[in-house]
């Protein structure tokens, strides 16, 4: 699979000079935890994420020991921690030093990436333009697709309902999208993972079936342990 295969394409974008609060906002109502700063003309210039908004409320300041252990530490590194912490626009928090892929990067690729550079998501790109988003959840879905199957047309079919299904899942804020993985086939879509209650079970199905091409909805979903409901 490839990052056009996993990637979603309902994006929230920022321009640069969006003040900090708005995009705080923008996360916290959409229920996602980053969001690609972009230029007028599209190009990707960095990314807000939410530790990035969570280093203001970690911020302080410092005492006389911890000004005194400053003036032997990395000056460049302490500006960047100073500006994530007080900025007022995106431009001024943003994580910078993008890592992005282009829409035929496979997936075994992505992963590796991710891994090497201990990041959660990458921006997809077209023209050096942003046009998709792969994140970890994305690529657990393409674990559990098959592989090596030539793709016939009922899966085309089957590809374009499970896009369809993520695109809903992320715009809903009570679907736990990072432990809940659909799978199509044949236009019957399974819910995998966990659920915290029977109302999520319920919804998912009836999201399901207002798409159009499903045939049938089933869960395979397990109660979520106690220990993941911690850490929502």
């Amino acid at each position: 699979m490839k990052a056009k295969d996993l990637m979603s394409t309902t994006l929230r974008i920022v321009p640069p000079e969006m003040p900090v609060l708005a995009v705080a906002e923008l996360l916290s109502s959409h229920g996602i935890s980053a969001v690609p700063v972009v230029d007028g003309s599209g190009t990707p210039l960095g990314i807000v994420t939410e530790g990035d908004l969570i280093r203001r409320l970690a911020d302080e300041e410092p005492g006389p020991l911890r000004w005194f252990l400053g003036q032997y530490q990395d000056a460049g590194r302490l500006a960047k921690r100073f500006l994530k912490a007080h900025g007022a626009t995106a431009r001024d928090v943003m994580t910078a030093e993008l890592v992005t892929v282009e829409e035929d990067t496979p997936a075994e690729e992505i992963a590796r990436l991710m891994e090497e550079r201990r990041i959660k998501r990458v921006p997809v790109l077209r023209d050096d333009k942003i046009v998709g988003i792969v994140s970890r959840s994305d690529l657990l879905r393409a674990i559990l697709r098959p592989q090596g199957q030539e793709q016939s047309a009922t899966n085309a079919d089957d590809s374009a309902i499970l896009r369809a299904v993520l695109a809903v899942m992320r715009k809903q804020p009570w679907v736990d999208t990072f432990w809940t993985y659909p799978s199509v086939h044949d236009g019957v879509v399974t819910f995998y993972g966990y659920a915290r209650n029977d109302s999520v079970r319920n919804g998912l199905r009836v999201m399901a079936q207002e798409i159009p091409g499903v045939t049938k909805v089933e869960d395979q979903l397990e109660p979520m342990p106690l220990i993941l409901r911690a850490t929502l």
